[in-house]
């Protein structure tokens, strides 16, 4: 009985999904930019990453950029983005969507920058909302210089508009507070070891 109930809820939400993503969302993926609108974002791109650093070699930062760019939009094909991101999570939570969720945009997008294995540029995985009540955990992608930290980086955040790359540096993005990604994991180990003692106590 609970098992068909659990299938019945299940079917509902999905026709939930897809009546709204009918009538809310285009069925398309975004639209390619203009290719002169694509390669002026790319310089504008560029040239914040160069100014993260003196020492920053102008060849890396061209291509972290170009990469960043496009890649993003090829991700964005990939994981068949057509709504926004919070409707495109459910629809991938629900399974109507094979990825797309922030942590699936900054998993691949870091994995592609690692591959160039850049000498001047550092790569940081940044996490934000981990001890908020009422916001989504947040993951994205930050550059900076060679042995900076993320918070003196650049964030690079494919997921908030949907396949179109965001960036700006980390103390001057107002939407989140970004902290290294060890940081957030040691935190949530010390509270789920703090759960398993009060467990044990009782």
């Amino acid at each position: 009985m609970r098992y068909e109930f659990q299938n019945l809820c299940k079917i509902c939400c999905l026709t939930l999904v897809m009546a709204l993503q009918t009538n809310c969302a285009s069925t398309k993926p975004q639209p390619e930019l203009p290719p002169l609108l694509e390669q002026q974002r790319i310089r504008d791109l560029n040239h914040s990453i160069l100014a993260l650093g003196e020492d920053i070699d102008a060849s890396e930062a061209q291509r972290a950029a170009r990469i960043s760019i496009e890649y993003t939009r090829r991700l964005a094909h990939e994981y068949e983005i057509s709504s926004s991101p919070v409707f495109h999570n459910l629809l991938v939570n629900l399974g109507v969507k094979p990825r797309g969720l922030c942590v699936h945009w900054t998993s691949d997008l870091l994995t592609r920058l690692q591959q160039e294995q850049f000498h001047s540029l550092d790569l940081h995985w940044g996490i934000a909302n981990y001890e908020t009540t009422f916001r989504l955990e947040h993951s994205t992608v930050i550059i900076s210089a060679r042995g900076n930290s993320l918070y003196q980086g650049l964030v690079l955040d494919p997921w908030r508009r949907g396949g179109e790359l965001f960036w700006s540096n980390t103390l001057e993005d107002s939407s989140y507070q970004w902290k290294p990604q060890a940081e957030i994991h040691a935190r949530k180990r010390e509270r789920r070891d703090a759960n398993e003692n009060r467990q044990l106590s009782r």
